[in-house]
């Protein structure tokens, strides 16, 4: 089995509720994506809110892998730059895959997905690298190194997850040309 990707699906109700389940799962697990457990769904709807804010005034753009049974399953948010000095590049924003499907190769799947994306999508013929953030201490920097990004930067102590658990804020960058 595998994940069947689509670039800006349609908005409604299932995606959105799609995308909201999702997005608490890998947070309840432990997923480093804005949140800490517990977070509800109803909790995260304002995050995924400006998402989906942004995509309707197309600033970002949207993955979402599905399963068999066609349930959203993973998903990332690409955003482009305003700055006119740094429109060559893109960040990549709550890359996510549900827990229910970890240890299968999705991850790599997701990332394969995300830059194929960006090297042959319409819209972003002009973008040259993507550049995400992601949280030490998770071993997830070790992941995106297999995908083929590489550490450029490092803000120690900059996410405070809990009182006394400060983490790094990692920068990686994946160059495209």
């Amino acid at each position: 089995m595998t994940l069947t990707f689509e670039v800006d699906p349609a908005v409604d109700p299932a995606l959105r509720d799609g995308v909201l389940s999702l997005w608490a799962d890998v947070s309840n697990a432990g997923g480093a994506v804005g949140f800490v457990p517990p977070v509800t769904p109803e909790e995260i709807r304002p995050a995924l809110l400006k998402h989906l804010v942004a995509m309707a005034e197309g600033g970002t753009r949207l993955l979402v892998g599905r399963d068999e049974d066609g349930r959203v399953a993973a998903t990332a948010f690409f955003t482009f730059n305003t700055h006119p000095l740094m429109t060559h590049w893109v960040w990549l924003y709550t890359v996510m895959v549900h827990p229910r499907h970890q240890g299968r190769g999705y991850g790599l799947d997701l990332m394969a997905a995300v830059e194929h994306t960006a090297r042959t999508a319409e819209g972003f013929e002009a973008i040259e690298a993507i550049r995400l953030t992601c949280r030490g201490g998770t071993g997830v920097d070790g992941f995106y190194a297999r995908s083929g990004y590489k550490e450029v930067g490092r803000v120690p102590d900059a996410i405070r997850v809990a009182p006394g658990d400060d983490r790094d804020d990692i920068i990686m960058l994946l160059p495209l040309k």
